[in-house]
């Protein structure tokens, strides 16, 4: 249940910081494609980040900081990945583009920038040695009844997503 409950904190704080984002640069509220407080991308790639850090912990042994350029090189092509299946998954199956990069000068077509993608390896980096061993206690003592409420309220939200093809904002 840890890592629902994972998925879903950082889905809503996508949701939250993503919203505020848009009021500064595009003066609408909202994010994502779902009617309910939450941007899933933001909960698989948190889920993604700390998955690959244990993983990379346990197994590849690198001094000092060689192990967290490591990792930050690691999350850059993963996090740039699904970003770039979000973004055609999103304009393929509801025929709207919700970021486009092209004009950022180190581009790659819509979906992917150097920019963006430097971003995400320190934000991985943040959250894999800050942020998530501060909150793991937190986490970790939520009741297994919420995250069953959660895991309902999200399927039920992605129901009525799919089956209207289109999305809310």
């Amino acid at each position: 249940m840890y890592y629902m409950n994972l998925f879903f904190i950082f889905s809503i704080l996508g949701y939250i910081m993503e919203s505020f984002w848009n009021i500064l640069c595009k003066e609408k509220f909202g994010s994502g494609i779902l009617y309910l407080p939450w941007t899933p991308i933001y909960g698989f790639g948190t889920v993604l980040i700390i998955c690959i850090f244990n993983i990379i912990q346990k197994y590849i042994h690198i001094a000092g900081w060689l192990n967290c350029i490591f990792f930050a090189l690691i999350m850059m092509v993963f996090l740039t990945i699904i970003e770039l299946i979000g973004g055609v998954f999103i304009e393929k199956v509801f025929h709207k583009t919700f970021w486009d990069y092209r004009p950022f000068k180190y581009n790659v077509g819509k979906y992917i920038s150097l920019e963006i993608s430097l971003i995400w390896a320190f934000s991985s980096v943040v959250l894999a040695y800050i942020v998530e061993p501060i909150i793991k206690p937190f986490i970790k003592v939520i009741p297994t009844y919420i995250t069953i409420m959660f895991i309902c309220l999200f399927i039920i939200d992605n129901i009525f997503t799919y089956i209207g093809g289109k999305v809310h904002r």
